[in-house]
């Protein structure tokens, strides 16, 4: 609860201490988290996705740079992969932000995505609270690029950038399907490469064969990034996205969409939970039925089935609604 109150006072040092909390599930965080939600509201939230390599950290870099000279304070989310084998990343983005991580009004924190499907670490939202309680007025959240399947931003963030690049192979391959459908504004980067133009191109023809009605038509802005060329026009549409939200009622219903997907989260996360816990106390049991699977005595089908309902018993008979 210190930590909470020194975040408010504008403490950076415990607004990283927060954060490490709340990421590494220590005792404590639920309970600053719930003195944190009242504060929230009142940043803008940006994601930024694409494909590896096509730039999105010195994207980032240069956008939060434009909000700066626009007095702006901003917040920072670089999530990285981590690794299957040792658990660690890289968290290397820093690297690449050197332009702003001097700034005080800038705060840079890295998180690796342990484990989480979707691009998306599990605790980012509530990072995006505690930076939102502390005052950002623009939170930036910038994926790992994993590529098609990356679609967690768009239930995070309230303006979904969709960074591609030319010169990468099948370009279009790398925009297809449910994460061509996310973007509300598509960046074309290192545009000073041959085939940016019929980029730009195949993206307006997909974008017109999206079944997908749209109130807003996704702009699509080259810039090259490492020069500064685009980055104002980028950031007048980020705002110009913002102003529609507001004007349409859409901000209010994506972030109570928002909040509906994080309670079912934190809903299966508590289960999963309980079912650790519940076949760690079993361990005996467990293996044997693991064993009587492998040899054929047992389905593991049937087995699914009656756990689900022996945890569905017990969570009926303490329910309390």
């Amino acid at each position: 609860m210190e930590l909470v109150d020194e975040v408010r006072k504008g403490s950076v040092r415990a607004l990283a201490k927060l954060i490490t909390l709340v990421e590494n599930e220590m005792p404590g965080g639920i309970e600053a988290m719930e003195k944190i939600y009242p504060l929230t509201g009142n940043a803008y939230i940006i994601g930024i996705t694409g494909p590896p390599g096509a730039g999105k950290s010195t994207l980032t870099d240069r956008i939060t740079k434009e909000l700066r000279r626009q007095n702006h304070t901003v917040g920072i989310i670089a999530i990285d992969p981590t690794s299957p084998f040792t658990g660690g990343a890289l968290l290397g983005d820093r690297v690449r932000m050197q332009g702003v991580s001097s700034d005080e009004d800038v705060f840079i924190r890295s998180m690796a995505t342990r484990g989480s499907l979707g691009g998306l670490s599990r605790a980012t939202s509530d990072t995006v609270k505690i930076l939102d309680a502390y005052g950002k007025d623009y939170i930036i959240i910038e994926t790992v690029g994993v590529g098609q399947d990356e679609v967690d931003i768009v239930r995070t963030a309230d303006v979904s950038i969709l960074v591609v690049m030319p010169g990468g192979g099948d370009d279009i391959q790398a925009i297809k399907a449910g994460i061509m459908e996310i973007g509300d504004i598509f960046v074309v980067n290192k545009a000073d490469r041959d085939g940016a133009d019929r980029l730009v191109t195949e993206i307006k023809m997909m974008l017109g064969l999206s079944s997908v009605e749209r109130e807003w038509t996704p702009p699509i802005i080259k810039t090259v990034a490492t020069e500064d060329q685009g980055i104002g026009t980028l950031v007048e549409k980020i705002n110009e996205h913002r102003d529609f939200l507001i004007k349409s009622g859409m901000l209010a219903c994506r972030r109570k969409e928002r909040i509906r997907c994080e309670i079912i989260k934190m809903i299966e996360h508590e289960i999963y939970r309980y079912l650790d816990g519940l076949i760690a106390e079993n361990k005996d049991f467990f293996e044997q039925r693991l064993e009587d699977i492998v040899n054929k005595k047992e389905d593991p089908y049937l087995l699914t089935k009656k756990t689900v309902e022996t945890i569905a018993k017990r969570i009926s008979k303490n329910a309390n609604v």
